[in-house]
């Protein structure tokens, strides 16, 4: 029996291979939690491709585009050109995930910069909602956005596997952002997480699980999957001390309302 609690993940890569041998069961098992719909983020050209793909194959299952700043050189005028044509599929709700990543040195800075500008300029043009990637680079990251949301009428933007501190939080939250909660926040050692959660306002919070990665306390260090947004529901609910399914229910109003997806 489905649960009578729905959700969605907001961010999860049910393409990936770490789920080709029972991809249908891992959805099957989100849908019997409750997790009716998910959002499936893209890394480079051709998981963008593979990403529409499963958003056509698959029943609730959303696209978005991009490129990740480890792929950051690739971001050519010819590839943005590409991502724009593909965005005119209805699959597609979102530009990410994009950003900033310094915590291994896998691109320049100079080519992330550029590719981060780049692709906020398509999300404002199409006028799609932006999921941002950043490790190690919060305040370069900030200082983009904060250029950009000051810079005129932007689409909504959110800050995906939120890791700053309350500050950043309140910053983000002012400039209209959305920050997106996933596994790291049931850990035995979240670190600023509680306190971003709980000063943050509902609405502007997104569930999600980022699997196959950053699988939520009990069980951290194994393959995550879309089901467990409800342990990361339970977690905010829980900190905010408020009714759980009453939580459940604006999470997923903010996920529909960010991305744009009929209720």
């Amino acid at each position: 029996m489905v649960a009578s609690v729905q959700l969605i993940d907001s961010h999860c890569h049910i393409d990936l291979q770490q789920f080709d041998d029972d991809r249908e069961a891992v959805l099957e098992r989100a849908r019997r939690a409750g997790v009716t719909r998910l959002v499936n983020p893209s890394t480079d050209l051709s998981s963008s491709k593979r990403a529409i793909e499963m958003a056509h194959t698959h029943t609730g299952v959303f696209a978005a585009i991009g490129v990740h700043p480890y792929d950051a050189p690739t971001v050519t005028d010819d590839l943005l050109a590409e991502l724009s044509a593909l965005a005119q599929d209805d699959a597609v709700v979102a530009i990410g995930e994009i950003g900033l990543d310094f915590y291994r040195d896998r691109a320049p800075k100079a080519a992330q910069y550029r590719a981060l500008e780049a692709q906020l300029a398509l999300a404002t043009s199409l006028q799609l909602p932006v999921i941002i990637h950043q490790r190690d680079a919060a305040a370069d990251t900030m200082a983009i956005l904060r250029q950009w949301a000051t810079a005129g009428d932007h689409p909504p933007l959110v800050l995906h596997a939120f890791s700053g501190d309350a500050a950043m939080a309140a910053e983000a939250v002012t400039l209209g952002f959305s920050l997106g909660i996933g596994g790291p926040v049931t850990f035995k050692n979240p670190r600023f997480l509680p306190e971003v959660v709980r000063q943050t306002p509902l609405e502007n919070i997104l569930p999600e699980t980022d699997a196959p990665f950053l699988s939520p306390h009990p069980f951290r260090g194994k393959r995550n999957e879309p089901a467990r947004v409800v342990l990361v529901a339970q977690k905010i609910a829980a900190l905010k001390a408020q009714d759980a399914a009453a939580v459940a229910a604006q999470l997923t109003r903010n996920t529909e309302l960010f991305f744009n997806l009929p209720p």
